[in-house]
Formats: C-alpha cells, structure tokens, sequence
C-alpha cells in the first residue's frame, strides 16, 4: 500500500461520513413531518455501507506471505440511501387536523436522541479520516526530508 492508497482509503470514509450526516440533518429536519408529497408521515433514511473492493493480490511465488490475502480492502462506499420501516410513533391528538378516525396523529419514527447520537459517531469517524490523511502527509513530508539529506 502506497501512500496516496491511504489517503484515497481515508477520502473514501470522509465522503461517506459526510453524505451519512446529510441524512442523519434530513432526518432531525423531518422529526415531525406528518404530511409527505408521497402520503404519510415522513420515514427516517438510513445509508448503506460497504467496503470497497480493491485489486487482487497475485503473486506466482508460493513462499510470497501477502499471496494468502483474497483482496485488499480499498476503502468504503455508500451503496445508497433506504427507508426504516420500523412503525410511525403514535400522539393521540384528537383536534389535530391530521388525527385519523380513532384519534391519532402519525409522527415520523424519528428518533432525535437516537439521530444526535449517529450523528455524533459520524462526526468522529469524519475527524478521525482527516487525521489519518494529515498524518500520511506529515510522513510523506518526513521521507522527503530524510531523502533531501
């Protein structure tokens, strides 16, 4: 592994925290929506991830220690972005215009507390893919200088 194969490792997970706190906003942003374009209350989104397949690994030398390893993880990808489909939360609400027949109002199954949280852990996973790519630069600037000399 290179060193711009550790920098493209960490702007991969830098791309992907940012589009998860894009949701985890357009969640808390939605927390009480109760009328959609679509119908229905608003449905919390979440972003699948998975790793990035890298090249294979050949190598004709029995002996070759790396040749045992299928594949080298070459970052993280956002497959897309799906619906929780866990059940509305229910206010009974009588007077409220968007009450159905038996009283209730359906609020989006967002969980605020629970969204601050994810959002917290992408944010921390965010700083920590900078502080990798600062790191790498840092020791790329150090070979330099050990070259120079």
């Amino acid at each position: 592994m290179g060193f711009y194969d550790s920098v493209e490792i960490s702007a991969s997970g830098l791309s992907a925290e940012r589009l998860a706190m894009d949701v985890i906003a357009n969640n808390i942003a939605n927390a009480n929506t109760t009328r959609t374009p679509q119908g229905g209350a608003f449905k919390r989104q979440l972003v699948i991830f998975a790793q990035k397949p890298g090249a294979q690994h050949q190598s004709a030398d029995p002996f070759d220690p790396f040749a045992a390893q299928p594949a080298n993880v070459e970052g993280v990808q956002a497959l897309g972005i799906t619906t929780d489909n866990s059940p509305d939360r229910l206010v009974f609400d009588p007077g409220n215009p968007e009450a159905d027949a038996r009283g209730y109002v359906h609020y989006p199954n967002v969980q605020v507390v629970k969204e601050m949280v994810d959002m917290m852990a992408a944010s921390r996973a965010y700083q920590a893919n900078v502080a990798a790519i600062q790191e790498t630069r840092q020791m790329g600037n150090a070979d330099i200088q050990l070259l120079r000399s």
